[in-house]
């Protein structure tokens, strides 16, 4: 591994910018207004952004690695490496991958679930950013119960979602029967099934939340519709909150101190697509805490530069939702800032265009594992031996 110093970049370091040069060391941060000192690899920041690297705790898109239309499949180890690249291309160095155990067949089901856990924990070492396993499990799925507390024991899930899709309005059920191979009238029949469990769930998930708890697993509620609902959840344990439907549950949440996720393609776009809660009004609010990439990898760093435009909140504060926060939300005290000691995830910006941030190089844990500007690379003179002369 080789000591990198980056010179002269405008860096985000306790909350403002100021122009400084770090120096990382292995695995970690050296010093920040530092001098090259021993590193051999050197990066020309001057005038760019330096910024500590984006935590995703919420992102799918994966998904369309391994299923780029309905029942075309790639194998899961092609696809990871494809969404690794992406996600450090757009200056996401930490990454959980948002795997949905579903009641379905097909891409979501228990088989593919079990396959992505194999080999996200197979390609770790071999995958730029810090690859990580979000489960997201259906609570009407009860079939998987007894495994997820086997994993979940076993330490194998990093975070644990609940999640209640089986209210599925008749508009979107033949989309998801595309997705699970089925057809409308089977997809229906396996629905009305699935909606008969219902009285059974209550009592599966307090023993999947007491199981995360004794295994110090963090845990989200997912699409919580009301106090009530958040409520339940934060008794269980789950003091994340990810995309609360209406403000009245977003302010709940913010009252008991949870952290409130929305997905950054909401700010990009403007909007939800499914017509729900506006993430620029919550984030203005003071509603949100973390934005995470959701479907769509580029969203968070787009995000974080729009907030900043529309004078919603300074970079600095933006950035803030797609670094520090989540890193927080995680339990991953290491990262999310610049400082010394702190995980080398950092990610160099060029933000000359308005709304359209440039990543030039990205670094993670220490490794240059992205560069688009090799003009940036100084390549200093090796010292010359003294000679001695008569």
């Amino acid at each position: 591994m080789t000591d990198i110093f980056i010179e002269s970049g405008r860096s985000l370091v306790d909350g403002e910018f100021t122009e400084t040069s770090l120096r990382t060391s292995g695995r970690d941060i050296g010093a920040l207004d530092a001098e090259q000192g021993r590193a051999a690899l050197h990066v020309n920041a001057s005038g760019l952004l330096v910024l500590p690297g984006i935590v995703d705790l919420h992102g799918d898109a994966f998904e369309r690695q391994m299923m780029p239309r309905p029942g075309v499949d790639f194998p899961i180890d092609v696809a990871l490496v494809d969404s690794d690249r992406q996600a450090i291309a757009n200056g996401i160095t930490t990454v959980f991958h948002g795997t949905t155990w579903s009641w379905e067949p097909g891409l979501r089901s228990a088989d593919n679930a079990r396959k992505l856990l194999d080999t996200i924990e197979a390609m770790r070492p071999q995958l730029a950013a810090d690859t990580r396993f979000h489960l997201r499990h259906e609570t009407h799925n009860l079939e998987a119960e007894v495994e997820i507390t086997q994993w979940l024991t076993e330490g194998r899930i990093d975070l644990f979602a609940f999640n209640d899709h089986s209210n599925v309005k008749p508009t979107k059920r033949g989309q998801l029967a595309d997705r699970a191979g089925l057809s409308a009238e089977a997809f229906n029949q396996l629905l009305d099934k699935v909606v008969a469990r219902r009285p059974d769930v209550p009592a599966s998930i307090a023993r999947l939340a007491a199981a995360a708890r004794a295994a110090n697993i963090r845990m989200l509620s997912h699409d919580d519709n009301s106090p009530t609902m958040r409520r339940e959840f934060r008794a269980l344990g789950a003091v994340i909150a990810e995309f609360p439907v209406n403000e009245e549950t977003a302010r709940d949440a913010v009252a008991a101190g949870d952290f409130i996720v929305f997905g950054a393609p909401n700010v990009v776009r403007g909007g939800s697509h499914t017509g729900w809660t506006r993430a620029s009004d919550m984030i203005a609010k003071g509603l949100c805490s973390v934005l995470a990439s959701d479907y769509y990898y580029p969203a968070q760093l787009l995000a974080a530069f729009r907030l900043a435009a529309d004078g919603i909140l300074p970079l600095a504060r933006a950035w803030d939702l797609i670094s520090a926060a989540p890193a927080r939300a995680a339990g991953l005290e290491d990262r999310g800032v610049l400082a010394t000691g702190r995980r080398a995830d950092i990610i160099i910006i060029d933000d000359k265009v308005p709304l359209r941030p440039r990543v030039v190089a990205v670094i993670a844990a220490g490794r240059l594992v992205h560069l688009t500007d090799a003009s940036r690379l100084v390549h200093s003179p090796a010292p010359r031996k003294t000679v001695a002369t008569a």
